[in-house]
This record gives structure tokens, C-alpha cells and sequence, in this order.
């Protein structure tokens, strides 16, 4: 829980350590009495300075060898997490993210997504229809393999057409919080079809090894094979660096898949190349190797994005970044209890709970409450903010899952008291049990002594 202190800031130098941040400067800087303020200012905060030791020998090499990969990454998150902070000050002071993009600016850059799309879906159509002249031309196991990827690459493009389109036409009563999450879907679905693909091909290739089978080719007509494959490889290089000019995901998929193709035919070319000049199993073996890149990469992939469907936390740099804009919203936030931001498709679902005080009037909590939401999901991460305002830090449980542990605690408990209240009656009853017992064993023995003088 972060918490604002009561007393008014009169010189920041002291006033605290950020989470997260670097430490302040302005050790040897005469310190001045400042106007009093309730934000943070990120003017006062820098990274440390980097040091480097005057050592030398063999040792000392490997030893900073091995620290100066993690150097690196510190240095790199305090950098992105320094960003970040300037980023929210930006919007505080302007009230927008710095590059932001205007109406006409935005449905500009969605049409030009759409362009994309239809470019890379009749490019596939087109250049499928020429990988099937040159794999019936050449035989070759290589260059089939790579047409039964553009074949895949036709069926997929369809999944993230259809994508696509759903995600911009959502049913707002079926689906109050829109269809951001068939984005992720559609890419899983997309890059599960490629790596089937992949291992159907790895089959077909070391089948061809085993059986060394060797088709029979027509020196001709490879170079018209030649010729498609290089005019393929040169046309998907050009879509793959249209479509990374874009951040929207699908379109990345689409250059992501390009990329792929542009490898694919390479590889698929050279083996080809050089299976009919020198020996002809280096053709089954680079399609081995297409269908290890292509599994490997479109595996990952789909991690990935079942990673952002699931749930997961947000990293504690952009946490922070969170905290630091909540912190900054409004002078009267006395405490944030708590910040969470999971995925929830391609961008975090944000959750936050501040400390108002208790004397504040409704309308003036509903409205910090609400332009807070508004501020975080100006946020290009954040697709949805939802701020509860309290005025207590200490309180009882709230939610479903909380309620559910502290009842499931309880039921414990319960079953517990109820095992022992049943203890207890059995071992009345043993005992009882036991006591007839001896008084009918004793009743007997009477009875057996008495016959016995008798007699």
C-alpha cells in the first residue's frame, strides 16, 4: 500500500524513494526551501551513474563477462521505467500521450491496416497459384513444401480476415466489452495450422530419406521453377516490410508470416539449387529444415498468446508506472491499496483501489474516481481501468474469491468441530458399549458361580 504522508512536502530531496525508481540527486546541491507539493517530480530522479572498475586480468574478464549481461538488462528496465514516468507526466501536464493520433489520423491508419490485410490475402492467392506450376515443374520436395505453406497461408489469412472483421463489428449486447480477445484467438488458431503444417512436412521428408526416393527432373523446366520462386521471395520481402510499419497485432502476424516465407523459399530455393547440381537428399534435408523453423517459431508464437489469454500480471516496471500516474492524479488520493494490471488479450485489464478521505462529498469521489479510469485507459496498453474508491484502508473483504477463501476457512473449520463432536459421541458410545459390556461379563460370571455351588 502506498500511502501520502499528512505533514506538507517542503523539500522533495527527502520526501521518499519511489518503487522502483532511482535514487534522488542533489547530494552536493545547497538545498532550498520549495513550495509545497503533493506530486512527484521526475526532474528529481535519475539513473545512476554507471561505474567501471580499473581492473585487468583473465579473471576479472570472465567475471564482468558474466555481469554484463545483467548490467545491461537493469540499466535497460531502469531506462524504459525512467520513460514511462515522463510518459505520465506528459499526459498530466497536456492531458494527452505525447504522438498521439488524431480521429482522422486513427481511421486513416485503419484503413491502411485493411489495404494491408486485402494485399497479403491476394498476394498468398496469386503466389500460391505459382508455387503450384513451379512444384509440378520441378518436383523438388522443397519448393512443395513451401507451396503447401502458402496453401496454409491461404487458410489462415482467411482466420485473421475473419478476425479482423468480427473485432471491428461487435455485438455490444452479446459482447458488452467488445471482441479484443478474437485477436489473440484467431493468431493462436493461425499459428497451431502452421505448425501442424511443419510436422506433416517433417514426415513426408524423412519418409523420402528412408525410401530414398528421388524424383525425376527436367533441367528446362527448373528454371522456370527458378525464376517464380525468386519473384515470390522478392514480392513477400516487400509485403513483410509494408506490413511491420504497423503495431496493430494482426497485421504483425501477417509480416511475421511473410518473414517466414521469404526464409522458407530462400531455403527451400538453395536445397532445391542445390539437389539437382550436386546430391539429392540435400532436398528432403532442407525441408526438414523448413518444417523445424516453421514448428519452432509458429510454437512460440502460440505461448506466446495463450500467455495474454490466461491472465498474467503485468511487469512490476509498467506497476509502477501505474502507481507513479494514480499517485499524481489528485492530492486528496491519501492511499493506493491496490494496483493490478493482467492481460486479458492483447492489452491489460487494470484494476485500483484509492483511500479518499471520509468527509469527502460523492460527487467529488465520483469524479476523481472517474477521470482517473479515463487518464489510465488513455494508456495504449490498457483497454479497460476500473478504480473503486474507498475511504478506509482497512476493511473487510470484498470479493467473490477473498469471500470464497475466508468461507472455505470457515467451512473447514466447521467440518473440523463436527468430526470432533462425532469423536466424541463414538467414544460415549464405545465406552458405553464397553461398561454393558463387563456388566453382562460380570452378571454371567455371577450366574456361572451360583449353578456351580448349587451343583
Amino acid at each position: 500500500m502506498v500511502s501520502r504522508q499528512s505533514s506538507p512536502r517542503t523539500d522533495s530531496l527527502d520526501y521518499r524513494t519511489e518503487f522502483l525508481s532511482p535514487a534522488a540527486t542533489g547530494e552536493n546541491v545547497n538545498r532550498v526551501t520549495r513550495e509545497p507539493s503533493w506530486q512527484l517530480r521526475m526532474n528529481e530522479f535519475q539513473l545512476p551513474e554507471r561505474r567501471m572498475d580499473n581492473h585487468f586480468g583473465f579473471g576479472y574478464f570472465l567475471k564482468a563477462l558474466r555481469r554484463q549481461k545483467k548490467i545491461s538488462e537493469y540499466y535497460r528496465r531502469q531506462e524504459k521505467l525512467v520513460e514511462g514516468f515522463h510518459e505520465v507526466d506528459s499526459l498530466i501536464e497536456l492531458g494527452i500521450l505525447p504522438g498521439s493520433l488524431s480521429e482522422d489520423e486513427m481511421k486513416q491508419l485503419a484503413r491502411n491496416e485493411r489495404v494491408a490485410i486485402y494485399a497479403s490475402n491476394v498476394a498468398n492467392l496469386v503466389l500460391f497459384l505459382a508455387k503450384v506450376y513451379a512444384s509440378i515443374q520441378s518436383r523438388s520436395l522443397a519448393v512443395i513444401a513451401s507451396t503447401l505453406d502458402s496453401l496454409l497461408d491461404l487458410l489462415s489469412g482467411f482466420i485473421l480476415w475473419f478476425t479482423a472483421n468480427s473485432m471491428r463489428k461487435p455485438n455490444q449486447f452479446q459482447y458488452p466489452i467488445g471482441k479484443q480477445r478474437m485477436q489473440p484467438v484467431g493468431i493462436v488458431i493461425f499459428a497451431s495450422v502452421m505448425a501442424t503444417l511443419g510436422l506433416q512436412i517433417l514426415f513426408e521428408s524423412g519418409r523420402e530419406l528412408v525410401l530414398r526416393a528421388q524424383p525425376e527432373r527436367d533441367p528446362d523446366k527448373e528454371k522456370w521453377m527458378i525464376g517464380i520462386m525468386v519473384s515470390v521471395t522478392v514480392v513477400k520481402f516487400v509485403l513483410m516490410v509494408y506490413c511491420r510499419r504497423f503495431n496493430n497485432e494482426i497485421v504483425r502476424a501477417y509480416a511475421q508470416d511473410h518473414l517466414f516465407d521469404v526464409i522458407t523459399n530462400s531455403i527451400g530455393l538453395g536445397t532445391a539449387v542445390l539437389a539437382i547440381k550436386f546430391y539429392w537428399w540435400i532436398d528432403p534435408i532442407g525441408a526438414i529444415l523448413i518444417a523445424l523453423y516453421t514448428m519452432s517459431n509458429w510454437a512460440k508464437t502460440v505461448v506466446e498468446n495463450v500467455w495474454s489469454l490466461i491472465g498474467r500480471t503485468a511487469p512490476p516496471e509498467y506497476l509502477a508506472k501505474l502507481t507513479y500516474l494514480i499517485w499524481n492524479h489528485h492530492k486528496n488520493i491519501k492511499h493506493i491499496e491496490t494496483v493490478r494490471a493482467y492481460t486479458f488479450g492483447c492489452q491489460y485489464f487494470v484494476e485500483v483501489h484509492i483511500v479518499l478521505p471520509q468527509d469527502m462529498s460523492l460527487n467529488q469521489a465520483h469524479n476523481i474516481g472517474e477521470t482517473l479510469e479515463e487518464k489510465l485507459e488513455q494508456l495504449p496498453e490498457v483497454e479497460r481501468a476500473f478504480v473503486h474508491v474507498d475511504f478506509d484502508a482497512i476493511h473487510q473483504l470484498e470479493h467473490k474469491l477473498q469471500k470464497l477463501d475466508r468461507a472455505n476457512n470457515l467451512l473447514s473449520i466447521m467440518v473440523m468441530q463436527n468430526e470432533m463432536k462425532q469423536l466424541a459421541k463414538s467414544e460415549k458410545i464405545a465406552k458405553s458399549a464397553c461398561s454393558v459390556a463387563n456388566l453382562v461379563l460380570f452378571l454371567a460370571k455371577v450366574y456361572g458361580i451360583t449353578n456351580s455351588t448349587a451343583g
